[in-house]
């Protein structure tokens, strides 16, 4: 009987002991295999593999040990999906409340006003943590890929800073960026001005591309973007540089020449009338606003000062007088 007692009162002693000893480990540093181990969980992981896969990912602490506290904490099932960071310092109670908590490590792109598509999928590809997914689709499939099935994509996603999960596709990060642009563009199309020589907000998205392009000053869009609704009216050629620079594609060397703007083509707007077909860059939301709401002018005109803003005419002989000036020094 005493043996007995003696047993009880050391498998008491062992189970407080260990009991202790989990405590305190609960809130001591855990082991790194380097200075900050990242992972992803994926939705639908159970608790038992998102414990393998930090101690595969790095963290030097027994998985079977590192389940049963999620098991035994009563949160396992609270574990969201999502991409994480353990730091140097993180405990295995802090790295749960991490999880619960859905405290994720986070990435920033930015993608810039008047970019084109290639430019915005190639800081894309260039982004941390991010899954390249689409990297060896075509445009169409890309667009396809994000419920777009159709739609040309140039043009098709809003310029802004996007802060997506470590480990997510850049799937996810376009499919933000239409959605976006989409909704700025109704927007836009919704507040549009009257006698508007516009059909459709996709004509809208047309012009605001290339008065992102043109504008080198801010003041200047809406005028810049009323010199085009006046051509636009009157069935004058837009005779806009980017749009044929765009068409050149590869071929463009950086020296636009007087044989590319005779050389007819679809984004030729000296020697087509109307619109290109599709925008040429990612216009901002103030170029939008100013394609569908241009400012009030009889110019038909413009050229750049060499300041960032543009002298605007009325007739070709002041406009001829201002290229001469501005342009050609005087001569």
């Amino acid at each position: 009987m005493k043996l007995l007692r003696r047993l009880i009162v050391l498998c008491a002693l062992a189970l407080a002991g260990a009991a202790a000893w989990v405590w305190h480990w609960l809130d001591q540093p855990m082991p790194l295999a380097s200075n900050s181990v990242e992972l992803s969980i994926e939705p639908g992981t159970n608790p038992r593999e998102v414990a393998h896969a930090w101690v595969q990912a790095g963290v030097r602490v027994p998985p079977r040990l590192l389940y049963e506290w999620f098991r035994w904490s009563g949160d396992a099932r609270r574990i969201r999906a999502g991409s994480y960071v353990a730091g140097p310092s993180v405990s295995p109670r802090q790295l749960l409340a991490k999880m619960v908590q859905g405290d994720e490590a986070f990435e920033r792109v930015r993608l810039l006003e008047g970019w084109t598509l290639k430019q915005f999928r190639a800081e894309l590809a260039r982004a941390p943590h991010l899954k390249p997914v689409s990297a060896g689709m075509s445009d169409a499939q890309l667009m396809e890929a994000i419920g777009a099935n159709g739609v040309a994509g140039e043009g098709r996603f809003f310029p802004d800073t996007y802060v997506y999960s470590r480990g997510v596709s850049d799937l996810t990060v376009l499919k933000r960026a239409y959605q976006t642009m989409q909704r700025h563009l109704n927007a836009a199309w919704e507040s549009r001005g009257s006698e508007l020589p516009l059909r459709t907000p996709n004509e809208a998205l047309i012009l605001a591309s290339i008065v992102e392009k043109e504008t080198g000053k801010a003041s200047d869009r809406a005028q810049i973007a009323g010199v085009f609704t006046n051509r636009l009216k009157v069935g004058m050629p837009l005779q806009t540089d980017p749009s044929v620079i765009y068409g050149l594609g590869e071929a463009f060397d950086g020296n636009l020449r007087k044989r590319d703007l005779l050389t007819d083509g679809p984004f030729n707007t000296y020697t087509r009338p109307g619109l290109p077909p599709t925008p040429i860059a990612m216009p901002g939301l103030a170029s939008l606003k100013a394609a569908v709401n241009p400012e009030r002018t009889k110019a038909l005109y413009f050229v750049a000062r060499g300041d960032g803003s543009s002298v605007f005419s009325e007739s070709l002989l002041e406009h001829n007088r201002a290229v001469n000036q501005f342009q050609r020094g005087g001569r």
